[in-house]
């Protein structure tokens, strides 16, 4: 059989109404166009991850990791496709090529997007890390998973609409059944949006040492529905977001200086002389630590049974046990001081004036007798 003979015979030869030659020609180019494909999909990233690293914006960085999770059997139905287009179709069957085009697109497009969620979400993560604590902010657990249902609802109501499917009444009844859902969930999804607003606003962070009503301790875990504290007696504390958020929240990690105030009284016996020497030798006592910062030392007030003073001064660091030393320090160095002066500490204590009744007159005792 002669070329003229075996090419004449591939014409008139069809197999599902589609001529060999046809279908060889087809076959080619689809095995063609993968292999330009995979071959570009082999090379491209790699080219694009040196000339990535050679700049400083970030944006060329995600496009590689982005592209590199191009997946391999949505490549295979691309060159499928691009195969059947070289075939002869009817109308009815061009039109199904074109809807497996559109879906193919879709999902590698959604493949795509979920793949930059995830890098977004990761590097979120490494620029919010706590140093020494493994924890995946709620903010972007909650935004990651509301992004990706939002991404593959949109794709696949967009794919039924491309097979002909009518939408509408399907969205009209998941609208429907999301607020009857939303109303019998409605304390969780509470929770929820009150840990998004935990992780959005920032009032704590995990590691922080907090004081919540009567509950005070370090926060070990801000999840979606709860956060966990473990308290200064030991105990795991967990409180729902939504009850935690409607209380007023103290969080002593941010706490810069410590502003405190305390007051003593002395006796009634101090001179004036001694009592204005006071506020000087508090003064001079707050001042010999170089962590504290003095403000005020004044005499307050006559008490009951005392005369009062007040001091104010600052801590320059948040140090708790540091405080608690210098306080310390500042009562013991005030007792050494006063007592060499003469002046005595206050104590509480009641003067009681007993007045005796007059005594009765001798004629009356008399005129009664």
């Amino acid at each position: 059989m002669n070329e003229a003979s075996l090419l004449g015979w591939s014409d008139n030869t069809r197999l599902f109404g589609i001529s060999l030659t046809n279908a060889g020609l087809a076959v080619g180019v689809a095995l063609i166009a993968y292999l330009l494909m995979s071959f570009g999909l082999r090379i491209a990233p790699g080219r694009a991850a040196k000339i990535a690293a050679r700049t400083t914006n970030r944006a060329d960085d995600v496009l590689v990791e982005v592209l590199s999770g191009t997946n391999r059997w949505l490549i295979s139905l691309v060159a499928l496709l691009i195969g059947v287009g070289m075939l002869d179709l009817p109308e009815r069957w061009a039109n199904r090529v074109g809807q497996l085009w559109f879906i193919a697109l879709a999902l590698q497009f959604a493949l795509w997007a979920n793949r930059a969620i995830s890098i977004g979400l990761r590097r979120h993560i490494e620029r919010n890390a706590t140093p020494g604590v493994a924890q995946v902010g709620a903010a972007a657990t909650l935004l990651s998973w509301g992004l990706r249902t939002l991404l593959w609802a949109v794709v696949l109501l967009a794919m039924l609409s491309n097979l002909g499917v009518n939408i509408t009444a399907f969205i009209a009844s998941l609208g429907v059944g999301g607020i009857a859902i939303a109303l019998a969930a409605q304390n969780i999804l509470g929770d929820l949006f009150a840990s998004l607003s935990i992780a959005v606003d920032k009032p704590f962070e995990v590691g922080d040492a907090v004081s919540v009503g009567s509950t005070s301790g370090t926060v070990e875990h801000v999840g979606v529905k709860t956060t966990r504290i473990r308290s200064l007696g030991g105990e795991q504390v967990v409180m729902s977001n939504t009850d935690l958020l409607k209380q007023t929240i103290s969080n002593h990690k941010r706490l810069r200086e410590r502003r405190i105030v305390f007051g003593f009284g002395v006796s009634y016996d101090t001179t004036p002389e001694q009592a204005e020497a006071i506020p000087g030798i508090v003064k001079s006592i707050v001042g010999e630590c170089d962590k504290l910062r003095f403000d005020r030392a004044h005499f307050k007030a006559f008490g009951d049974s005392s005369l009062d003073y007040e001091v104010v001064y600052f801590v320059l660091v948040p140090d708790y046990g540091l405080y608690m030393d210098q306080q310390q320090r500042i009562n013991l160095a005030l007792l050494r001081e006063l007592a060499a002066r003469g002046i005595e500490f206050a104590f509480p204590t009641r003067t009681v004036h007993v007045i005796a009744a007059p005594a009765a007159s001798a004629p009356r005792l008399a005129a009664a007798g």
